[in-house]
């Protein structure tokens, strides 16, 4: 991840989401299927997640990964600048820039990540009922994978499914791979 204060702000944002839901490190380690010792770490600031790790964490707590990282951002009109724009780069080399604002109350993202020939993502944990994820391939070739169904998509093609999915990305091609997703994150209902 590129950003200097992001421990510190990762520490307090996390933190903070997980005590709003009254939640303990058992149970959002339980939620999220990482371990409690890696969510105590990263509350600590002590270790910085990887981009898997930090969309299980918001996943589980019902959040995008933009709410855990950033500010909600009232105003009518925001520009984002691309120096502006969060990017988190995971050790496998795959990039993920957000490039949505947070808005209050509003859990919406929308990203634009480039994966190297040959990489696989990783599975995501499905996102609440009602979730929805679009995906749009601007280069290269993208395998979506959604409840163990393989989707193959070239430059051009695009893809919705209900993101209350498991789902995985990966690059088969030998090119590198740059694709768009709109998310929307469902409330849990209360």
């Amino acid at each position: 991840m590129e950003d200097d204060d992001l421990p510190e702000r990762l520490r307090i944002r996390l933190k903070a989401q997980r005590h709003q839901r009254e939640l303990s490190l058992e149970a959002l380690a339980a939620a999220s299927g990482v371990s409690r010792s890696m969510i105590s770490d990263i509350e600590r600031g002590a270790k910085i997640p990887t981009v898997l790790v930090l969309a299980r964490l918001a996943t589980a707590l019902g959040v995008t990964v933009a709410r855990l990282l950033g500010e909600d951002r009232p105003e009518r009109v925001i520009v984002r600048r691309a120096a502006d724009q969060r990017t988190i780069t995971d050790a496998g080399g795959w990039q993920r820039r957000i490039l949505s604002p947070t808005l209050p109350g509003v859990e919406f993202e929308f990203i634009r990540t480039t994966i190297p020939p040959g990489v696989v993502l990783g599975s995501f944990a499905a996102h609440a009922a009602g979730s929805r994820e679009y995906i749009a391939v601007e280069a290269g070739e993208l395998t979506v994978t959604v409840d163990g169904v393989r989707h193959r998509l070239a430059a051009g093609d695009a893809l919705y499914y209900a993101g209350d999915a498991v789902h995985e990305f990966a690059n088969p091609g030998a090119a590198e791979c740059v694709y768009y997703t709109a998310m929307h994150v469902a409330k849990e209902p209360a």
